[in-house]
C-alpha cells in the first residue's frame, strides 16, 4: 500500500496545480494506473486505511487565530501576578514563512514539503480526495460485476465521508467563510473532486462556495446512509467509524447555521440524557500518575479515550513550532486562550485546574515565552537511527465527545432553547472536574481550588465584559449571517470561552474567527505593529500555494494585484512524497 498512496500522490497533484514538466516521463510509462490493481473488496478497504490526510490543520489554524503572540512585540507576562511590566524575547521563527502567516501574508516561503503549512495541507487533502476517488471507481466496477459482498457498501459510505471531509477542511481554509447560500454564490469555492485524476495540465475552475458546501453535503448524506462499522474490526477510531460520521454532520450544519440538525446528529451520538454524559466526555482521571509529556500526550490522544471519536495520525511537527520560537501562546494570549482571568470558577490558581491535571499548561521555567500542550505530543517513527531521522507524528483529534457537546451548546443557544444549552455546558465543566481522581478531586475541587458551574454563575460572570473572551452583544456576527438575541449573548460568551480552552493548540480558533467575524490583530515587532482582519478581510482565506497559483489556479483572495506575477516567478520541486517530511529527531 505504501506504493499506492505515493501513486495517488500525483493524481492529487494533478488537479491542475503544477507544471509536471519537472517530472520523469518514465513515471507515468512504467505505472500508468495502478487503480486497475483494486480488484477486490479487501483491496478496496485497505486503501481506505491509506486514504486519510496526512496534513495537520493546527499550527495554520493557530497562527492565523489570536492564541499565539510575536515575542519579539513588547507584552506583558502571561502571570498575572508577575511584576507587570514590558518584556520582550529575540527567537527566530521555527520558519521563515511563520513570519509570513502571522502577518496574514501568503506563505510564499512555503512549499508542498513543509511540514505544517498551506502548501502540505492542500495537498494532504486532494491526496486524499485522489485516493478515495480511486476506490469509489474500484467499488462501482466491482458491484457492476455482480459483488455483494457486505464490506462494499460501507467502504462506499467511509470514501464517501473521507472525500467530503477533505473538501470540508479545504473550503474552510482556503476559503471566505460560509455565510448563506445565496451570498456564498459570491465566495470562491474549491475545486470539487468527485472522479480519478487521468490527465496531467488541466486547468480546474474552483467554482463558489454555495456550490461546494452543497457538494459536501451531498457526499456527507450520500456517507451517512452507508456507513457502518463492520470494516472496522480494529482501530476504529482511526476510521471514519457511525459516531464520527455523526459528530461530523453536526459541525458541518453548525458552519451551514443549520441548527437543528446539529442537534440531531450531536444527539445521536451524545443522547439526551445528560445524567449520562459523564463516561462519553474525557475523563480525567486517565492523568493519574503521568509524569512525562508522553505519558500526557498519550492520555488524551488514546483511541481508549470515549472522548475521542476519529483520529488522523499526522506527518507534523506542531509540538516543536509552540514552544520556544516567536509565535506562541503568551502574554495577553495566554491569558485569553488559557482562560488566565478573574472568574468566579476557580480559585487559588491562574488557571482552570483542569489544565493543570491533564499537562495543559506546561512552560519553561525562568522564561515566559509560552505555553506548550501535551494534547500535541509527538511520536517519532525512525527510519535511520544510526543518522537519527525519521518522521515525526502528531496525532490529531478531528472529533471528540468534548468538542461535539459545545457544538450542540451552540445550536441550542442560537435556537433560544438556553434550559438545554445550560444543561450542555455544565456537563463540559462539571464533568470534568467529577472524573478527577480521588486524590485529584480531593487536592483541586475539595481544596476550594475550582467551582462546578451553575446557571447563576453562566450569567453573571458571561455578562461580565471584564472577561475578555466577552461581549455585551454579537451584533458583529451580523456580518456572517448569525443574528445573537440579546438573551443569548452571555450563554454565546460561554460557549466562546469554553471552546477557546478546548480546542487550543488544535487550529479550531481559527474557523470560529472567521464564522463568528470577530476582529483580530496581530501586533509584530518591537514597533507592536498592527495587522488587522476583520470579517470582511480577504486575508481570512489562506491564500492557495503557490505552486497551485502559478499553474493557473485562481486566487484565494480576489484583488491582490501581485498574486499573478508572484507566482509567474515561483519555482519548486514539483515531486512528492512522504519523505519530504523527514527530519532529525529532537
Amino acid at each position: 500500500m505504501k506504493l499506492n498512496k505515493k501513486i495517488y500522490s500525483i493524481f492529487g497533484l494533478g488537479l491542475g496545480l503544477l507544471a509536471l514538466a519537472s517530472c520523469s516521463d518514465s513515471f507515468l510509462d512504467t505505472i500508468p494506473d495502478e487503480r486497475t490493481e483494486i480488484d477486490n473488496v479487501d483491496k478496496v478497504v485497505k486503501l481506505l486505511v491509506t486514504s486519510y490526510p496526512s496534513g495537520n490543520p493546527s499550527w495554520v489554524g493557530e497562527i492565523n487565530s489570536d492564541n499565539l503572540i510575536d515575542n519579539q512585540s513588547p507584552h506583558l507576562p502571561s502571570n498575572p501576578n508577575n511584576k507587570q511590566i514590558l518584556s520582550h524575547y529575540n527567537y527566530a521563527a521555527y520558519d521563515n514563512w511563520d513570519n509570513q502567516l502571522f502577518r496574514f501574508e501568503p506563505a510564499t516561503q512555503a512549499t508542498y514539503g513543509s511540514s505544517d503549512s498551506p502548501g502540505s495541507l492542500w495537498q494532504s487533502y486532494y491526496n486524499s480526495i485522489a485516493s478515495v476517488n480511486a476506490a469509489l471507481q474500484a467499488i462501482d466496477k466491482l458491484e457492476a460485476e455482480g459483488n455483494n459482498s457486505e464490506q462494499l457498501r460501507p467502504a462506499r459510505g467511509e470514501a464517501l465521508l473521507i472525500r467530503a471531509y477533505s473538501h470540508f477542511m479545504l473550503a474552510n481554509l482556503f476559503c471566505p467563510a460560509y455565510k448563506d447560500q445565496e451570498t456564498s454564490k459570491n465566495a470562491v469555492g474549491v475545486t470539487y473532486m468527485t472522479e480519478p485524476e487521468t490527465q496531467v495540465l488541466v486547468k480546474y475552475d474552483r467554482g463558489n462556495l454555495a456550490d461546494t458546501y452543497t457538494k459536501i453535503e451531498a457526499d456527507l448524506l450520500e456517507g451517512l446512509k452507508y456507513i457502518s462499522d463492520v470494516n472496522f474490526n480494529t482501530a476504529p477510531k482511526y476510521h471514519f467509524n457511525t459516531q464520527a460520521a455523526k459528530a461530523f454532520a453536526a459541525r458541518f450544519y453548525l458552519f451551514k447555521k443549520d441548527y437543528k440538525k446539529v442537534i440531531q446528529y450531536a444527539d445521536a451520538v451524545l443522547g439526551t440524557d445528560t445524567a449520562q454524559l459523564q463516561s462519553k466526555l474525557m475523563d480525567y482521571s486517565a492523568f493519574e500518575g503521568c509524569t512525562s509529556a508522553s505519558d500526557y500526550g498519550n492520555a488524551w490522544q488514546s483511541p481508549e479515550r470515549q472522548n475521542n471519536l476519529m483520529l488522523i495520525p499526522t506527518y507534523s511537527v506542531l509540538s516543536r513550532r509552540v514552544l520556544g520560537y516567536r509565535y506562541s501562546c503568551a502574554g495577553p494570549a495566554a491569558r485569553d486562550a488559557l482562560m488566565i482571568h478573574s472568574s468566579s470558577l476557580w480559585r487559588g490558581y491562574i488557571c482552570p485546574v483542569q489544565l493543570l491535571v491533564s499537562g495543559s499548561v506546561f512552560s519553561a521555567s525562568g522564561s515566559d515565552y509560552g505555553f506548550y500542550s501535551c494534547k500535541v505530543n509527538e511520536t517519532f517513527e525512525y527510519t535511520d537511527p544510526v543518522a537519527g531521522i525519521g518522521y515525526p507524528h502528531v496525532v490529531y483529534r478531528a472529533f471528540t465527545n468534548s468538542q461535539l457537546l459545545l457544538e450542540r451548546a451552540e445550536a441550542e443557544a442560537m435556537l433560544g432553547q438556553y434550559d438545554k444549552c445550560t444543561g450542555d455546558l455544565m456537563c463540559y465543566w462539571n464533568d470534568a472536574l467529577k472524573s478527577f481522581s480521588t486524590a485529584d478531586y480531593n487536592a483541586y475541587v475539595k481544596g476550594g481550588n475550582a467551582y462546578f458551574l451553575t446557571k447563576a454563575i453562566l450569567l453573571q460572570y458571561y455578562s461580565d465584559k471584564s472577561n475578555p473572551n466577552c461581549f455585551e452583544n454579537w451584533d458583529f456576527a451580523k456580518q456572517m449571517g448569525i443574528n445573537v438575541p440579546a438573551a443569548a449573548v452571555p450563554y454565546m460568551n460561554c460557549i466562546n470561552d469554553f471552546r477557546r480552552l478546548e480546542n487550543v493548540f488544535e487550529g479550531h480558533r481559527f474557523f470560529d474567527i472567521k464564522r463568528w467575524g470577530l476582529d483580530l490583530t496581530h501586533t509584530v515587532g518591537l514597533e507592536s505593529t498592527p495587522f488587522k482582519t476583520t470579517a470582511t478581510s480577504k486575508e481570512r482565506a489562506i491564500e492557495v500555494p503557490w505552486e497551485a497559483l502559478s499553474a493557473g489556479l485562481a486566487t484565494s483572495r480576489p484583488g491582490e494585484p501581485e498574486a499573478k506575477e508572484k507566482a509567474k516567478a515561483w519555482n519548486s520541486n514539483l515531486t512528492f512524497k512522504p519523505s519530504d517530511f523527514a527530519v532529525k529527531t529532537k
